[in-house]
């Protein structure tokens, strides 16, 4: 059955996206034991494996119903803004380290509920008998995922939601939100000022924004799926799945590296490999040893042929890979999903 979100004017002119380096950790923890969703994450899995095989992530895992079911919003709140940058994974943790007692207790009641038998598991009571306790033991565990699960590629990460955002942004000014909404995920749907989720519950829910809007959330492993809700005191979001994934862990080989300088030539090869990380066309210059000048008109071509995005911050102009410029880097087809 669908979930409806309803929205008002308010509501309108109060959708915005969000980066959340605590979201893709626990989507990531969910796909370890999830198989629909290895498909394009094999390589990544394979690489991880040993890294993970030290962490019981069982009392994540416990509160993650595999069929549908609720997982405690506290875990991964919606992303906040940071004065004019995004929140980093080590704010986001500390929102969950700081999470009430009372709402801890609700929410695990909610979620243990999902899954047969867990409330009356081991875990299950001792997270309820002391939720505090649990709050700071899921949180630790959550950080020693991110070290193992995320932290190594994170800016590689970063690189594709932030790539996808800039997409998406595009599509709102063109379109407005029934274009953006139309191509975000085929779960989703736009109509008279409701957005449908089609969702694995059983009931139909609507939720009425009443002037909070939606934080839209691109991921890289919460696909092939689409999740949403985040009841009061959260902000409701969607999170989404990014574009770009199906070609994020493929690397370049010696002979797609030599074809990609035959197609754009030796330096603007060069420029578009070196956007690992957002970098100004100064600092590119000196990685590569080239002129500034020249660097900035290989930018420009590489930005008006689609492979590259820009955006200013404070005083500096920032250059990042589009999903279409990390599809070509990596030798394969771009890929939507």
């Amino acid at each position: 059955m669908p979930l409806h979100l309803q929205f008002g004017t308010e509501d309108l002119l109060r959708c915005r996206f969000a980066v959340s380096p605590l979201c893709e950790t626990h989507e990531a923890v969910r796909t370890l034991r999830r198989t629909e969703r290895h498909g394009y994450h094999l390589p990544w899995l394979r690489r991880i494996h040993s890294a993970v095989s030290g962490i019981d992530l069982a009392p994540l895992w416990l509160l993650m119903p595999q069929h549908g079911g609720y997982t405690p919003d506290f875990l991964g709140p919606p992303a906040l803004e940071s004065g004019s940058a995004p929140a980093g994974f080590g704010e986001e943790l500390e929102r969950v380290r700081g999470t009430d007692p009372s709402l801890a207790h609700a929410e695990l009641v909610r979620s243990l509920a999902s899954t047969p038998g867990a409330a009356r598991s081991a875990r299950g009571r001792a997270m309820l008998d002391d939720p505090a306790r649990a709050v700071q033991e899921l949180a630790d565990l959550t950080e020693r995922a991110w070290r193992a699960l995320i932290a190594p590629d994170w800016p590689r990460l970063r690189d594709l939601l932030e790539a996808d955002i800039a997409y998406r942004a595009r599509q709102l000014a063109e379109g407005g939100l029934e274009r953006l909404f139309a191509d975000l995920h085929p779960r989703l749907s736009w109509s008279e000022g409701t957005l449908s989720v089609r969702t694995g519950y059983r009931e139909l829910l609507v939720q009425e924004l009443r002037g909070r809007g939606v934080l839209l959330m691109p991921s890289v492993f919460v696909w092939p799926d689409v999740v949403s809700g985040f009841a009061p005191p959260w902000q409701p979001a969607v999170i989404y799945a990014a574009r770009g994934v199906g070609n994020l862990w493929q690397r370049p080989t010696a002979g797609s590296a030599q074809a990609l300088a035959r197609l754009l030539g030796a330096n603007r090869a060069a420029v578009l490999s070196a956007l690992d990380d957002p970098a100004s066309t100064t600092a590119l210059a000196a990685r590569l040893e080239l002129a500034p000048s020249s660097v900035s008109a290989h930018l420009t071509s590489l930005r008006d042929a689609g492979l590259l995005t820009s955006r200013r911050v404070r005083h500096q102009v920032l250059y990042e890979r589009t999903a279409l410029g990390i599809a070509l880097l990596s030798g394969g087809a771009p890929s939507g999903r």
